[in-house]
């Protein structure tokens, strides 16, 4: 039966997302691991491209691979479990300069004749808030890379059949003369987006990692940790990742430390995010903000932890895919932000 309403049509399209939407959400146990997997394996695929064009054997590049993934993700895990381990031990060292901090607030507010409620404030700022975030966030993280070792036979099986999947693409849409542009220009930009913002979210991390060290700022591995995940989720995720630093310098130093910490994120940011990330894709792939925080609210509820960490890079993808099909570039602008203005091709 032919439907020719377009309302029929839009109906129908509704119910079979719907559909799909709730069988990823059954089935987020499996998805999960899968798309972390299809996420790493993609990051990856450029340093294994490289590796070909130098005529290195892929089983050998791909070992390489895996093996500086595990290395640093244990030294990570272990580095982070430590700070985590240290901060629990010195919470109530922070609880106390925090409350020094504040009466030395309230007092030169109460001096200007502002009262304020010091059992109010010091009993809603607690230290603890700082290490909320990130403990959440990597526990959640921990509990995905419990299936480690499914992860990562994944990835090796993701990387060795990635340069047979668009030929294979083509051959299963009936496609052998590679009439489809769209499916290879779909597959680059996806390839490039996620490899540049993988490198963008390493150099920010690096960079706040080392300027914290330098100030001197408790936990800053941790911190820089963060601002790597957190990287992947413009506009929002720098200001997440700042907010646990900014308190915790806050804590130890005072006002101005907590100024300097702030001040350095918004500039890393701003200069990584403005500057750099734009000129390494070569045009804008912007969202608009709004659907940066639709999209965190709905992958974090559709995957999880995992989903709040890759939502910006799935709706990419998703964004991508709209814009590959002249049917669907109507719905790729309302994704995008205002000042995308590039013409879709």
């Amino acid at each position: 039966m032919e439907l020719k309403s377009p309302t029929a049509k839009a109906l129908i399209v509704l119910a079979c997302l719907v559909v799909v939407l709730a069988g990823i959400k059954a089935a987020s146990a499996i998805m999960v691991p899968f798309f972390l997997s299809g996420f790493i394996a993609i990051a990856c695929s450029p340093l294994i491209n490289w590796a070909s064009r130098h005529r290195i054997p892929k089983w050998l590049s791909i070992s390489l691979v895996i093996a500086l993934i595990v290395v640093i993700g244990f030294l990570l895990a272990g580095l982070v479990g430590q700070s985590l381990a240290d901060f629990r031990q010195n919470l109530p060292q922070y609880r106390e300069q925090l409350d020094s901090e504040f009466d030395w607030v309230i007092n030169k507010l109460a001096a200007i004749n502002i009262h304020v409620d010091r059992e109010l404030i010091t009993s809603q700022l607690n230290p603890g808030m700082a290490m909320s975030l990130a403990t959440n966030f990597i526990s959640g993280m921990g509990g995905v890379l419990s299936n480690l070792f499914l992860i990562l036979l994944t990835v090796i099986f993701m990387l060795f059949e990635a340069g047979s999947i668009p030929a294979r693409l083509h051959t299963a849409l009936a496609d052998p003369d590679m009439k489809m542009q769209h499916i290879d220009r779909f597959i680059r930009s996806v390839n490039s987006y996620l490899a540049i913002k993988t490198v963008v979210s390493l150099a920010t991390g690096l960079i706040i990692g080392t300027c914290l060290y330098i100030m001197q700022i408790d936990h800053f591995l941790l911190w820089a940790v963060l601002a790597f995940m957190l990287n992947y989720i413009p506009n929002i995720g720098s200001i997440i990742a700042a907010l646990p630093a900014v308190l915790i310098a806050f804590v130890q130093y005072g006002f101005a430390s907590a100024g300097l910490v702030g001040l350095t994120f918004l500039v890393v940011n701003t200069v990584m995010g403005n500057l750099i990330e734009p000129r390494l894709m070569g045009r804008g792939m912007g969202l608009s903000t709004l659907v940066v925080f639709l999209s965190l609210i709905f992958w974090g509820w559709l995957l999880g932890t995992v989903g709040m960490l890759l939502s910006v890079p799935l709706t990419m993808v998703v964004k991508i895919a709209l814009e590959s099909r002249s049917e669907s570039r109507w719905l790729a602008v309302l994704l995008s932000s205002a000042d995308d203005k590039r013409p879709l091709a």
